[in-house]
């Protein structure tokens, strides 16, 4: 039997290309960055990151000007917002503002962001959302034993649509000779059946959903029968399995061993991705590399993939930006010893913008030195010219 059990998502996707398509304004845009997870002393600290950098941001612009006045309408409703109860289950929120643009998102996630951040420009700033929905990639994980299942699909480390399936269960009996073959046979086919309808379920899921990855949880005696089951399509997607803990380690636990899983082959894959860059951009021209020519690419709708360093302080900054791409940008962080200059910011929000914008995937290399050659950035290539 299979049951459904609906869980609430905010269309995040829907959001970002939303946020994205914002023009250029000549008022400040507020992106604001929190985590609302509290420090090593048990204490939140957001609210004192909020009231410093509002102070010194809004001191920093004239005090007549329509600009002032704007930043402290859009400081205003983003305190009063975060002065109101919110759910325990929130970690991390990005709130994007600007009173004259009329553009007010909150987006709050289970999720906490590593510092806070606030940047400042004419366009909302994504970099920091993007790289966070790339950390937490969606996944299908199974968790599995001979008569039971339960299939979770999980995004920002949290669990968008759950399935469970349960199967008859035998009774062992201690009967030897023919009683206890036929219920051997039973038992076989129970099992088969049941495996049957993991993967079936599975692999509707993985349809609906478009799901890449899979981690499964089971025991070593399980996993063989449902790899017998599994079709090649859905055997190629298997990232890892882990053993299933029968005692102790259940619900939240077990979904943070599947996606330590699915981090640990992220980590792996960053050196391959970077190859097949390179490989592409040297032999089949399929690939492109350096800020410039990954800003040309998008701008004849080439790109595929994005292939972008995870620290924009390591960007390369070009001489010019496009025409329409933000005409300022600064950054305030609790982040220790962080020091971005504004060409870098410019630059990084311009490349998660324009992969917004043309529904190319985003890929971030944690690993600074890989793309340290090639100025942090470069693209795979949907068609060359």
């Amino acid at each position: 039997m299979t049951e459904s059990i609906p869980v609430s998502v905010q269309p995040l996707s829907q959001r970002m290309e939303t946020l994205a398509a914002f023009e250029p304004s000549p008022f400040p845009v507020i992106s604001l960055y929190l985590s609302l997870t509290p420090n090593q002393n048990g204490r939140e600290n957001w609210d004192q990151f909020v009231r410093k950098v509002f102070n010194e941001r809004g001191k920093a612009l004239r005090a007549d000007s329509p600009e002032r006045g704007s930043f402290e309408t859009d400081a205003e409703r983003i305190r009063q917002y975060l002065d109101q109860p919110r759910d325990q289950v929130w970690q991390g929120i990005a709130i994007f503002a600007s009173a004259e643009s009329e553009l007010f998102e909150a987006i709050p996630l289970e999720t906490p962001f590593d510092d806070h951040w606030m940047f400042v420009g004419s366009v909302p700033h994504l970099y920091p959302l993007a790289k966070l929905i790339d950390s937490y990639p969606r996944y299908a994980s199974v968790m599995l034993d001979t008569n039971r299942a339960r299939i979770v699909v999980s995004s920002l480390a949290a669990a968008e649509r759950e399935e469970e399936i349960t199967s008859d269960k035998t009774r062992r009996t201690s009967k030897g000779g023919w009683s206890q073959a036929r219920y051997q046979r039973r038992a076989d086919n129970v099992h088969m059946h049941h495996m049957k309808e993991v993967v079936d379920a599975l692999d509707k899921i993985v349809r609906e959903e478009n799901i890449n990855q899979i981690v499964i949880a089971a025991d070593d005696n399980v996993l063989p029968k449902l790899r017998e089951q599994m079709p090649a399509h859905l055997s190629e997607k298997i990232v890892d399995a882990v053993t299933l803990q029968r005692h102790g380690a259940a619900g939240d636990a077990m979904l943070e061993s599947t996606f330590d899983a699915i981090r640990a082959k992220d980590a792996e894959t960053d050196a391959e991705k970077v190859q097949e860059l390179m490989d592409e951009w040297q032999g089949s021209g399929l690939g492109v590399t350096g800020p410039e020519a990954t800003l040309r690419a998008f701008e004849m709708g080439q790109v595929e993939e994005l292939i972008i360093t995870g620290s924009v302080e390591t960007l390369k900054p070009v001489q010019k930006l496009p025409d329409n791409a933000a005409s300022e940008m600064t950054a305030e962080t609790s982040a220790a010893n962080a020091s971005i200059d504004e060409a870098r910011l410019k630059l990084s929000a311009e490349l998660i913008k324009r992969a917004q914008q043309t529904s190319a995937r985003i890929r971030f290399i944690e690993d600074a030195a890989l793309l340290a050659d090639v100025g942090g950035v470069g693209a795979l290539l949907r068609f060359r010219i």
